[in-house]
């Protein structure tokens, strides 16, 4: 696509614009960019005969944005934003490329971020870069080559790849298993509880998927899978944790489970998800073919029951 050379102002007038867009003070976007009040006075005049609309309302020793002038700075903020990112990346990876993930902070610390050392060995001459994200995403608007979701599949226009479907299990510390004996399901509620604020009824269903009747089941809120990993390993109380987070854990024996696990409801699982003008990007591609190596080798290596780890 090109683009019209009278619709792309100079970058040093844009960023004169954006600073002072930031700051409500040409003053202070001066300081910032080392020049004087006068150039970026001039700059915003410049831009705005460029443009054939004021950007800005001077009243007295102060200005403020325009309604246009706002609207224009939220749109060059991201622009420039994604000139830098693009320049980064390339500088960091002039021959291999960049990826750019984004992925869930439990996921991408207790997971993704572990096993990306292997990735990183594979195709050293891929720079890959991790995000966190807690809300959704706009491929659109983000830098994002591919994202890690959780959630049925349902996210028009682009294409996905299953990392794992959820399976929660309940998990402690050695500790903890050795000072209570969990024969049965319902031994557990004797015990302290960890909950999860955005799923408050999980252990409610997973008591009654081993059918016990636990109705208003108590215990210690936490807002992050991490944080009740972290607990969990104190020995101060027991999770209800996703398998593939504490697969490593489990091996190591840093934590035991003690009960059965739990398949989510409906197709929710874990997916690679990209937009689809990304799908033959290469280190893309690459990263695909290794989560599928990944799945393969665990699959020919299942963890052993938890009837042969459990302690008592």
């Amino acid at each position: 696509m090109a683009y019209a050379r009278r619709f792309l102002p100079s970058v040093s007038l844009l960023c004169a614009f954006e600073a002072a867009a930031r700051h409500q003070n040409f003053t202070a976007a001066a300081l910032e960019l080392h020049l004087t009040q006068s150039v970026i006075s001039r700059q915003i005049r410049l831009l705005e005969e460029q443009l054939g609309a004021p950007l800005f309302v001077r009243e007295k020793q102060t200005v403020r944005l325009t309604v246009a002038g706002e609207a224009y700075a939220r749109e060059i903020r991201e622009a420039l934003r994604k000139i830098a990112t693009a320049t980064l990346g390339l500088r960091a990876a002039p021959g291999g490329g960049t990826l750019n993930l984004a992925a869930p902070p439990t996921f991408g610390g207790m997971w993704l971020g572990s096993r990306l050392g292997d990735f990183i060995k594979k195709y050293p001459e891929i720079t890959v870069n991790l995000f966190t994200r807690t809300s959704s995403f706009d491929f659109s608007t983000e830098i994002f080559d591919a994202a890690v979701c959780f959630g049925i599949p349902d996210w028009p226009g682009t294409e996905r790849q299953l990392i794992a479907r959820e399976r929660t299990i309940p998990v402690c510390a050695p500790s903890l298993a050795s000072s209570y004996d969990f024969s049965e399901a319902s031994d557990l509620l004797n015990a302290p509880l960890l909950h999860l604020v955005s799923r408050p009824n999980a252990w409610e269903r997973w008591f009654n998927g081993q059918g016990v009747d636990a109705l208003n089941v108590h215990g210690m809120l936490c807002d992050q899978y991490f944080i009740i990993f972290q607990i969990a390993l104190t020995g101060t109380g027991i999770g209800l944790l996703p398998e593939i987070m504490v697969h490593d854990a489990l091996e190591s024996g840093s934590l035991v489970q003690i009960g059965d696990a739990l398949d989510t409801q409906d197709d929710e699982a874990y997916y690679l998800v990209w937009p689809c003008h990304r799908t033959h990007y290469g280190p893309l591609a690459h990263f695909r073919a290794w989560l599928t190596e990944w799945e393969e080798s665990v699959s020919n290596t299942p963890l052993p029951s938890f009837r042969n780890r459990r302690r008592t």
